[in-house]
């Protein structure tokens, strides 16, 4: 059947019964008849709302004309001068809820699949070799980064586009932060992470791992240095639901299983000898991304049965759509309006279960949600392994040791809004360190910002 253009270009996707077992990619990308005819369907608008829903500011009407004439390096390398990180950007951003929620077509029809597009070129230039990029005449400033996420990599590509000096501080042994521990290999592979630092080295990123800033060095040292200091460490901290039993093994927070699953290469097990469970039933307790991430990796790791627990309904989910669609797909089960109350163990103590209680909406709370009101009915679910998966919170290590940056009561950062300095002269910050967990292109977006900030200050333009 022919496509219409009041619809969408359907992603060619892996078929769910074979994809739930692998972790292979789901969304297989566009070819180039298929971007070029989801690219005519833009109208070109004279006001192109899409692009100020755009955190890092993409061109995308400029995009989607030349990839509808087949001029794709231009395309890419008018998206390339925003955002360092398209290949992930086009996987993992909820375009639905930012670019495409305010695409003029998506008033009548499908919004233009700009997401898809970005993609597109990314994966393009994996396939087609890298274009070349101008750099300005170096400077002799030099700016360091922490974290290698993506506020930190996306600063450190805007800088090294200014012509700075630019050196990355990671912590872990891999480069990459929360994209490279907390999104598994069905979403956002690791050779597509792996091609987009490699970019960022070739302009003239440094970057240093297994340097863990405010221990192996410090602040103070740092600015010693360099001009500037960029804080991206992100909010990797677990939240965990303080019941009884979670202490028991078989218990993991989101950031352990995932970690386990993904830098520490669990998911190929015994090729690498990483312990990470999944047994006959996995429960994961929240609805965001990370909570399908974890929930979609069970499956995969041989789990029988995969259940999310959620307190509130499917209305108030934070996980992006298609993300729930393809667990749907792939035979996850969803409890909406339950929130377990306690854990319990065998003799040996391993998780044997959960004990659950049954909820009812009430008013909204502070984040605009109705409000989870316990009914006091409960019931028992059998598990073997439980993953909580309810939010993060700042690594408290960097303002533990520096005591002059100031922080908001639950850990993240205080920052001035237009710069995102710091109370610390010099040093700045972006991304969930300063926001609490959001998402990988608001991350960036605030990288972006605090990179035309640090120029302005070093340079005055």
């Amino acid at each position: 059947m022919p496509i219409k253009p009041s619809r969408k270009t359907p992603m060619p996707m892996l078929d769910p019964v074979e994809r739930r077992r692998l972790f292979q990619e789901v969304n297989q990308g566009y070819d180039a008849p298929r971007a070029r005819f989801e690219a005519t369907r833009c109208l070109e608008c004279q006001s192109p709302a899409c692009e100020q829903g755009c955190p890092v500011l993409v061109p995308i009407r400029k995009m989607s004309r030349l990839i509808a004439e087949g001029q794709f390096e231009d395309a890419l390398r008018a998206v390339k001068e925003v955002n360092s990180l398209p290949a992930v950007c086009g996987r993992v951003c909820p375009q639905e809820s930012q670019c495409e929620k305010h695409c003029h077509l998506g008033k009548r029809f499908r919004p233009v699949g700009i997401g898809f597009l970005e993609r597109f070129l990314a994966d393009w230039e994996i396939e087609n070799g890298r274009i070349r990029e101008e750099l300005p005449e170096p400077r002799p400033e030099k700016v360091a980064i922490v974290g290698s996420g993506p506020s930190g990599l996306t600063c450190a590509g805007d800088l090294v586009r200014l012509g700075y000096r630019v050196k990355v501080f990671e912590a872990l042994h891999e480069a990459g932060g929360v994209l490279r521990y907390g999104i598994p290999e069905f979403r956002l592979p690791n050779r597509v992470l792996d091609f987009e630092i490699e970019g960022l080295k070739r302009l003239g990123v440094e970057i240093e791992c297994n340097v863990v800033v405010g221990r192996t060095v410090t602040l103070d040292e740092l600015l010693g240095e360099y001009a500037a200091v960029f804080l991206g460490t992100g909010a990797g901290l677990p939240s965990f639901l303080k019941i009884p039993g979670e202490n028991l093994t078989g218990v993991y927070s989101s950031n352990e299983f995932l970690t386990r699953v993904n830098l520490m290469r669990g998911y190929r097990f015994p090729e690498y000898d990483t312990p990470v469970r999944a047994g006959r039933r996995t429960v994961v307790v929240g609805a965001g991304n990370v909570a399908m991430d974890s929930v979609r990796s069970a499956l995969r790791l041989g789990a029988d049965e995969a259940v999310i627990v959620y307190r509130r309904t499917i209305k108030e989910m934070t996980a992006r759509v298609e993300e729930y669609e393809h667990a749907v797909e792939e035979g996850v089960e969803f409890n909406w309006l339950t929130t377990p109350i306690r854990v319990y163990g065998d003799e040996r103590g391993w998780v044997k279960g959960i004990e659950l209680e049954r909820m009812k909406l009430g008013e909204p709370d502070a984040s605009g949600r109705a409000r989870p009101v316990p009914t006091g009915e409960t019931f028992t679910m059998e598990c073997d392994t439980f993953v909580v998966a309810i939010g993060t919170s700042p690594n408290p290590l960097i303002a533990a040791y520096t005591p002059e940056l100031k922080t908001q009561s639950w850990g993240g950062l205080i920052v001035n809004e237009e710069t995102g300095e710091t109370s610390k002269e010099r040093v700045y910050a972006a991304g969930d360190i300063v926001t609490g967990s959001a998402t990988v292109i608001e991350a960036a977006g605030g990288g972006k910002k605090v990179a035309a900030a640090i120029h302005k200050r070093i340079s005055g333009e």
